[in-house]
């Protein structure tokens, strides 16, 4: 009988230190900390949704209780490595924050911590989403993750530091994990698809890493469910199609019609964008990334940059549009008339970008009253000579 499916981002979900893809500077301390003997009792590791947190939490757990550990180069194959990738070690512990957050509970596992471990060096506890325990919880933990017994060590992952009381924070080594860049998101699910046997084009690739917003596991998840609606062979319209996504190249179109100020160019694009069931609220969301690198560009060559569509504009201009299609962000999110509020958000960021801020044109109505005075001041000192 053949193995249950197994979805692509459980089957390529890291297993070691060399799998975590875009969080260099988390693995590269974890490492250092195992090498030089520096393990802290508690570690809070921070960052969006699929960017990692879990996963290197229990490639931690693996390099701590690893057989001779530990060992940041453990052996995957090692009996209680894979008793750890597999939920059933006795000594490794995770716990959903979100359903097991009431005092009772944590009572009951500062209990627990009392025992020494079953057969690794180390009891650890992995708590995913610290931030949902309550105030009490919290209080109830505080002073076993101070003094912890020496065999007892702390993961905690958490989506929403804000809410993790600061006491807990100041007792954990933090580590944020950043959103993974789409380049790095590219280059992983190529490797998936050469493995598992799919053809898809760079263009689909590039999609998906931006669909991803820096997720590795979003990306895994979309692209698992592009193989279902189009088998073996992946393409950028068929992405595009099922995620109303707008293409690159009409994204650009737009945002060149933003610059220029073309009205009519800039609703025909959103009609058509409507008509053929595209999300707006997505497109907004890439032409603020599109007009964001632009704003990048004019900083580095010095104030100006010609990115939309060729039309050189200064940093002032890109700025104030920036700010007009982030105001109205919130009405195409929630408003009932998606696509009006979008076309009025855009005309706009428009009007704002060819605005000028009234502190500019004082400086130049100043500089050029200075000009005209120095002037005057010169052409009279020549009479005086003639």
């Amino acid at each position: 009988m053949s193995s249950a499916y197994q979805v692509i981002a459980r089957k390529w979900r890291p297993q070691t230190f060399a799998d975590v893809v875009g969080q260099d500077h988390v693995v590269r301390t974890l490492r250092n900390a195992i090498v030089r003997g520096r393990i802290a009792h508690a570690y809070l590791f921070v960052g969006p949704r699929g960017t990692g947190k879990t996963s290197t939490a229990r490639i931690f757990a693996k390099a701590l209780n690893c057989t001779d550990g530990p060992n940041a180069d453990f052996d995957p194959l090692d009996p209680v490595v894979k008793s750890i990738a597999d939920g059933t070690s006795m000594d490794v512990i995770e716990i959903d924050g979100a359903s097991n957050n009431s005092v009772d509970q944590i009572r009951d596992l500062r209990d627990d911590v009392r025992y020494a471990p079953a057969h690794g060096k180390f009891k650890i506890y992995i708590i995913d989403e610290v931030h949902m325990l309550s105030n009490q919880a919290f209080n109830a933990l505080l002073k076993t993750l101070e003094e912890p017994p020496p065999h007892v060590k702390f993961i905690f992952a958490t989506t929403d530091v804000q809410k993790v009381l600061p006491t807990i924070l100041s007792r954990c080594q933090r580590f944020d994990l950043k959103p993974i860049p789409s380049e790095l998101i590219v280059g992983r699910l190529r490797r998936i698809a050469i493995d598992e046997k799919v053809n898809v084009t760079d263009g689909a690739l590039a999609c998906i890493a931006r669909m991803a917003d820096g997720g590795m596991r979003d990306a895994q998840s979309i692209f698992d469910q592009m193989i279902s609606f189009c088998g073996n062979e992946i393409t950028e319209p068929e992405v595009l199609e099922v995620y109303g996504l707008v293409a690159g190249e009409k994204i650009s179109a737009l945002a060149a019609a933003l610059a220029a100020g073309n009205h009519p160019k800039i609703v025909q694009i959103v009609d058509e964008c409507d008509e053929n069931g595209r999300d707006l609220v997505r497109l907004l969301s890439d032409l603020q990334a599109l007009v964001r690198g632009a704003l990048l560009d004019a900083i580095r060559r010095g104030g100006k940059s010609d990115l939309l569509g060729g039309l050189a504009m200064t940093t002032e201009q890109i700025t104030r549009l920036l700010d007009g299609l982030r105001e109205g962000e919130g009405a195409v999110k929630l408003g009932l008339a998606e696509r009006i509020n979008f076309e009025v958000t855009l005309l706009k960021a428009v009007d704002a970008s060819r605005a000028r801020a009234i502190d500019s044109l004082i400086k130049e109505l100043a500089a050029l009253s200075e000009d005209s005075s120095a002037k005057a001041s010169e052409d009279g000192s020549l009479k005086k000579k003639n």
